[in-house]
This record gives structure tokens, C-alpha cells and sequence, in this order.
């Protein structure tokens, strides 16, 4: 089956996003496909299986792994979040929970006004602007626990280097946060420092040796959760409008050299444990979710380049 078909005959999670990014469809198809997301496949799971007191649940775990990274798997659907069956959930949410104590800085914090790490409420910040519930005070949070080489860290203040976990989880957050609300310049300065200390180091190097910065960031996972790799950086910049900048030609070959002999890209992690049901796909079998990103960076890459060399 050509590749693209097999991403149309699939979840309608995937189906529509493959539409809408690798096909000539027209508006009425993709919105039609995209309504379908909260009525079978993965999005009305995430949806079925919340728990009638807000958050999300699994046995083991406390309640806000698997409610933050269910709800981010629910975002990465591109469910309409204005869908009644997700402002329903949205709004148990919203009521029924808090955060644990040790994440708290005062008394009481709901689900969307985030918790004490970076790198969560990065994730967090996303999910609140996406679903319509924008939080200003996290965003400003967030601007200012930026470090001086531009990216952020958990560990800080104790570590002054940025990680690129922690700096792609806080740059996914404040980007969704601008398109929820009136452009902030402080918030989209700081969000291209960000971005460009990701570049100094072609997405996955050491600025110091030039040395891989982990060998993991090669792998390609789905749900990503917290970790970095470098298709996850990849479809961010994609996602965020931006010109190929020549420092990611090194990433981009990765993504093509990864690609298999039948046009799909494997999954080669996933980060999944903390999902409150089962994830649909199997570590190192073909992977609808890293086909579709994969092909939606490439299709950036190559358009958004020619864009850019017309403009010249």
C-alpha cells in the first residue's frame, strides 16, 4: 500500500492530519475526517476512559502522570478542542483536580496553572492553550526561569545549562500560548532563544565537542512524553512556521536515511507508561505516528525552502 494510503486508512487521529498536511483534500473533507476523532479510534478512548472525578488514572501511578501525558497523547490527535465531548472533559478537569502537595507553591493549584518543573509545565502550558484555558501567570512563570544560554532546565538553578528535554517541552508550551492569546514580545523573544539553542547545536550535538549529546536523541519515539529527539525538534520548527534554517540539514538527513525501504519509519521507542491505556503501536514495527511526522517535516522542509529561495 502507498504510504500516504496507509496513513488515510487508519486511526482518524492519523487520517485526518495526513490529510490535511500530504493531500489536496478539500476543507469540508479534513474538517469532516477530524470530527470523526472524538467518535472512534484513539481520541474517543482517551475520552472514555477519564475518570468521572476530572483526572485520568492508572493503577500505580499518581494521578498527574497519567493525566498530564494522556491529555498531551489527546492533543497530538488535533482533536478540535471547541468538540462538546472534549470541553465535557476539559471541564471535569479543570474542577476535579489538583496538584500533589510537593508540586505546589500555594495552597491550592488546578490542573492548568501548572506546578513547580519546567519541563511539566511546559507541557502543561500547551495543553491549557490548545484546550482553551491559557494561563498567563505559567507563560511569565516560564519566561523567566529561561537561563542565559537560552534554554531551560529542571534542574536549575542548581545546573546553569539548559537540557533540550526540558527546552523543547517549555518551547512547545509557549508556542501553543501565542497562538491562544495576543502575541507577548517578552514571550516570543524568549521563544527564539530557545529555539536558537537548539540550532547552535544542529538539534542534537554538544556545543563544547561536537559529540552526539546522547544517543537516544537519534531514536524516534511516540508519545515522546518529556524525552528530545530530534524528529520531535523537527516538527516543532515545522510547526512553528519557520524558514529551514541551514543548521538542521544534518537532522533532516537523518530523518530521510531513517526512512525504510517501503516509505515508513519505524517506531524506535516509546515512552508510554505513563498512558492510562494501552498504546496502539509496537517498538520496532512500522509507525503510523513517526510516518506521519516524518513526512509532514520532509514536505516543510522541501516547501518552506523553495519559499524561502524564491523570497531571495
Amino acid at each position: 500500500m502507498d504510504t500516504i494510503d496507509w496513513l488515510l486508512d487508519s486511526d482518524p487521529a492519523i487520517s485526518w492530519q495526513a490529510m490535511r498536511g500530504l493531500t489536496d483534500a478539500s476543507p469540508a473533507e479534513i474538517a469532516a475526517k477530524r470530527a470523526r476523532v472524538t467518535q472512534e479510534g484513539i481520541g474517543a478512548e482517551i475520552l472514555a476512559c477519564q475518570g468521572s472525578d476530572g483526572p485520568w488514572h492508572k493503577a500505580g501511578k499518581p494521578d498527574w502522570l497519567p493525566t498530564l501525558f494522556t491529555m498531551l497523547h489527546l492533543r497530538s490527535t488535533g482533536v478540535d478542542p471547541n468538540d462538546p465531548a472534549v470541553q465535557s472533559a476539559v471541564a471535569r478537569l479543570e474542577a476535579g483536580f489538583q496538584w500533589d502537595e510537593e508540586f505546589r507553591d500555594k495552597p491550592f493549584k488546578t490542573f492548568f496553572e501548572g506546578e513547580v518543573e519546567p519541563c511539566i509545565n511546559g507541557g502543561v502550558l500547551a495543553l491549557g492553550a490548545y484546550f482553551r484555558r491559557p494561563t498567563e501567570s505559567l507563560a511569565r512563570r516560564l519566561v523567566s526561569e529561561q537561563l542565559e544560554d537560552g534554554g531551560w532546565n529542571c534542574e536549575a538553578p542548581k545546573s546553569t545549562h539548559s537540557s533540550f528535554h526540558t527546552t523543547i517541552c517549555v518551547l512547545e508550551g509557549l508556542l501553543e500560548y501565542e497562538r491562544a492569546v495576543k502575541p507577548a514580545p517578552e514571550i516570543a523573544a524568549a521563544r527564539r532563544r530557545g529555539e536558537e539553542y537548539l540550532l547552535k547545536r544542529v538539534l542534537y550535538r554538544r556545543l563544547s565537542t561536537g559529540d552526539v549529546a546522547h544517543p537516544a536523541f537519534l531514536k524516534f519515539a511516540f508519545p515522546t512524553r518529556y524525552h528530545y529527539d530530534v524528529l520531535r525538534a523537527l516538527d516543532y520548527f515545522r510547526d512553528a512556521g519557520l524558514p529551514p534554517d541551514e543548521r538542521v540539514a544534518d537532522a533532516m538527513h537523518l530523518v530521510v536515511t531513517k526512512r525504510q525501504t517501503n516509505g515508513r519509519w519505524l517506531l524506535d521507542d516509546a515512552h508510554d507508561e505513563a498512558l492510562a491505556l494501552p498504546f496502539s503501536e509496537s517498538v520496532g514495527q512500522p509507525s503510523r505516528w513517526n510516518t506521519l511526522r516524518a513526512l509532514r517535516v520532509l514536505h516543510w522542509h522541501k516547501t518552506q525552502g523553495l519559499q524561502e529561495t524564491s523570497a531571495q
